[in-house]
């Protein structure tokens, strides 16, 4: 008998199905059985588990040229066989697992060279994979997400197509640095010899599936739709924009797949090196933001979610998306039907990290009471931090200090603001916090989600903070819930693993819903962990984010890279 029954779909009864979650700083992987419920997970990390690769939070920041980031890409092979064979110390039954499926950080791009096919497909099991693909990338660093080094390919790809509403419109996005096209046609551009010697560019989500069927996997529908490359509407890649970015370049993407497909069946590599079931299916691997919205079983119109992380990324599910100049549009992965709205922001944990450092004695409890002795609204003292250039707004490295005098929360009418060297440790803990949120309340605005949204489910690192929380709730004015499993991406992968199994039992798309029977009882259950703010400080806040955007945009006018 099956657990969750569809008509007469169901998941076998001792099946598992695994998740990874290939994320800047880590590599995850998390098992759910039929049930939905965790059986194990695991974790490397890059920077500690991994350093002959002399990595920083698991990137290297190029000196050299401002603002290049990029990861090395056998890291994250590596990475892989030594994840597997922490599973397999847990006594982890791969025989059992049915499908596997997995997150990548989205943008992130990998360059197969000329003949790295013939590599994969012939992989020995009694060898690590590092061993066997050491050379088959034309280059060996990957361009991620943090990069903010192709403004100028960006204006490029944009005056080709019409403007950057225009672009937005076709692909979902006006172009931003760290979108895979802006990146592929500055490697075009500055390294030709590497862009004419590579044969397929994958994405950080379909070169881990790759790995894993021995063969090229498809870039989803989703993932492909963090490019600047991809027809939103259509889901094929536009023309006028590939043409704009680099030649031949719709050769080297490959086809493009519904996030829900089956990429193929898992290679004899792990099957003889960790005993998988050769019938094990590999479904399609798409990003971490979508499969973070499939693991925080977000489906209503109104909800929003918030992914605390290297980035804080703020999303929510629309039928309608009006692509605008902010924000993101991208097709909903569990949901054939309506589209995934939203946006981020760069400077998020490593900047928090960063201030609980220099002001909390590196101590998050410090970090906490230096908030708690902080009012709220901060007394009208506001800060911008950006340690590295940011996305929303679109301001360089720097850090930038206000008080508002005489602030009540009020009015913004007789307001005396003036710009300060610092804050004491109190006030700048609370700054940045404040200010974070702010910042992505103001833009989520600014792209038509919901205000007040009906309810926000955070995840990531830093949802496990009740202060962080609190400070949530009362900014947005609504209910915030937190989830069991804060690596939601990792998650959201294992069930979109089950979910394509379902699918393709089925013979056609299933609705992910179908599987949300009785979440209580699952490893996906939400729970309420802070009820809204008080609605008159609500409202103070929404006068503190007027003005804050007021101050924004001056300095994006003064210093922006738009």
């Amino acid at each position: 008998m099956g657990s969750f029954l569809v008509d007469d779909l169901s998941l076998p009864y001792d099946a598992l199905f695994l998740g990874f979650d290939s994320s800047t700083q880590s590599l995850k992987a998390t098992v759910l059985d039929s049930n939905l419920n965790v059986v194990t997970s695991q974790l490397v990390h890059f920077h500690s588990e991994l350093p002959h690769y002399k990595t920083q939070d698991g990137v290297y920041r190029d000196p050299s040229i401002n603002g290049r980031i990029v990861s090395p890409t056998l890291m994250w092979v590596e990475a892989f066989d030594l994840v597997l064979q922490k599973l397999s110390n847990s006594n982890l039954d791969f025989g059992k697992i049915a499908a596997v499926s997995g997150s990548g950080q989205q943008h992130g791009s990998v360059y197969w060279k000329n003949g790295a096919s013939a590599m994969l497909s012939s992989l020995d099991s009694r060898k690590p994979l590092v061993d066997q693909l050491r050379d088959a990338f034309s280059t060996k660093e990957s361009p991620i997400w943090m990069d903010s080094s192709t403004t100028a390919q960006c204006r490029e790809i944009e005056k080709a197509v019409g403007g950057a509403l225009e672009l937005s419109k076709i692909t979902g996005s006006r172009g931003y640095e760290r979108f895979t096209g802006p990146q592929i046609k500055k490697m075009f551009e500055t390294q030709p010899d590497v862009y004419k010697n590579t044969e397929r560019i994958s994405l950080v989500s379909s070169f881990m599936a790759s790995l894993l069927i021995g063969a090229y996997a498809s870039i989803d529908e989703t993932d492909g739709a963090g490019m600047n490359l991809m027809g939103i509407k259509q889901r094929v890649w536009s023309k006028i924009v590939s043409e704009a970015t680099a030649p031949a370049l719709e050769e080297k993407l490959g086809k493009l797949a519904p996030s829900h497909a089956v990429a193929g069946h898992i290679c004899s590599y792990f099957v003889e090196r960790y005993n998988f079931n050769k019938d094990c299916l590999v479904i399609q691997w798409s990003g971490d933001n979508p499969n973070s919205l499939a693991g925080l079983t977000l489906n209503k119109p109104g909800d929003l979610a918030i992914s605390l992380g290297t980035s804080d990324v703020v999303f929510g599910i629309t039928k309608d998306p009006q692509p605008r100049l902010q924000g993101h549009v991208l097709p909903n992965p569990v949901d054939t039907e309506s589209y995934m709205v939203m946006l981020g922001t760069k400077n998020a944990s490593l900047m928090r990290e960063d201030v609980r450092d220099q002001c909390a004695e590196k101590s998050w409890d410090v970090f906490n009471k230096l908030l708690q002795q902080s009012p709220p609204l901060n007394g009208g003292k506001l800060g911008f931090y950006y340690k590295e250039h940011e996305i929303h707004p679109p301001l360089p490295v720097g850090f930038h200090r206000y008080i508002l005098e005489n602030f009540t929360g009020e009015t913004l009418e007789g307001l005396n603001e003036r710009e300060v060297q610092e804050f004491d440790p109190p006030s700048e803990v609370r700054a940045l916090i404040e200010g974070q949120f702010l910042t992505i309340r103001a833009y989520s605005e600014r792209f038509g989600m919901p205000s007040p949204p009906k309810r926000i489910i955070a995840t990531g690192g830093a949802s496990a903070n009740q202060n962080i929380l609190n400070t949530i709730a009362s900014i947005f004015g609504c209910n915030v819930f937190t989830v069991q499993q804060p690596d939601s991406a990792s998650l959201g992968a294992a069930l979109r693993a089950a979910h394509g199994w379902l699918c393709n039992k089925n013979g056609s798309f299933v609705p992910i819903s179908c599987m949300y029977g009785n979440l209580e009882k699952t490893s996906l259950n939400c729970k309420l962990a802070v009820t809204r703010g008080d609605q008159q400080l609500v409202d103070k806040y929404s006068l503190l984010m007027k003005k804050r955007m007021e101050i924004e945009d001056r300095l994006v006018q003064k210093l922006g890279r738009w």
